[in-house]
């Protein structure tokens, strides 16, 4: 069985919640830790998918991993390898499809509620509505000929779909850990963008026993159905 591969942009973006589904399911993955100076993988057919992680950085930033990772998400579209973007992730997967990256109207930090859209329902099941982690100053347009299948009231573009390939703005992978850790790392970033969507790091932290078990089953649901495209299998309507 072919690894799948997750790159990592920042040491404490990793995959988090992610990890334990695998490791439930015995499927092998691979670390590429790019914030750790490891090549970018050329060639996507090492792999079963592909996911792509946060980080602190732009999509339009002159890193020179950037382009690197843009050829390889193209490459994986093209070969049909399944590619799963986390916030950083889904924007250079919306990139890859030729989609704009800006700045969004409102820093959105913390926990604050998503709304499934109509046909979402293939990626989230029954669910229409739960609370997820977000950290994110920009924002992805909708790639031509993808599905819109999440918004919130501060950033709209929060999902979307082609095929089997996911862009998702906000953060499925948490664990209360690793909110934590965050809240610790980007306390000054979060006084420096405070705001209706930006959570104060103790009111983020008191959050996170009410809101991680929930979104834990809505990371669940979305990585089944990713996983099922990795497998070749169809994606459920319901």
């Amino acid at each position: 069985m072919l690894p799948i591969a997750i790159v990592r942009f920042a040491p404490h973006e990793g995959p988090g919640y992610l990890a334990q589904v695998l490791e439930e399911q015995r499927r092998p993955w691979r670390l590429v830790a790019v914030d750790q100076g490891e090549e970018v993988p050329a060639d996507p057919a090492a792999f079963a998918g592909l996911v792509l992680m946060g980080g602190p950085m732009s999509v339009n930033d002159p890193l020179p991993w950037i382009p690197q990772v843009l050829a390889l998400v193209r490459r994986a579209v093209e070969t049909n390898v399944p590619v799963l973007g986390h916030c950083l992730g889904a924007q250079l997967l919306a990139r890859a499809l030729g989609a704009r990256v800006t700045p969004n109207t409102a820093t959105e930090i913390g926990w604050h509620p998503v709304q499934v859209r109509p046909g979402g329902e293939g990626w989230f099941g029954p669910v229409r509505s739960f609370v997820a982690f977000h950290w994110h100053g920009e924002t992805f347009a909708i790639p031509e000929g993808a599905q819109w299948i999440a918004q919130s009231v501060a950033c709209p573009h929060q999902a979307f779909a082609v095929g089997p390939h996911l862009g998702l703005q906000f953060h499925v992978e948490m664990t209360a850990p690793m909110v934590e850790e965050w809240a610790a790392l980007g306390a000054e970033e979060i006084f420096a963008h405070f705001g209706p969507w930006v959570q104060e790091p103790q009111a983020m932290m008191a959050a996170t026993p009410q809101w991680i078990g929930a979104l834990q089953a809505v990371a669940r649901t979305v990585y089944g159905r990713w996983l099922a495209g990795v497998d070749g299998r169809p994606l459920l309507s319901r």
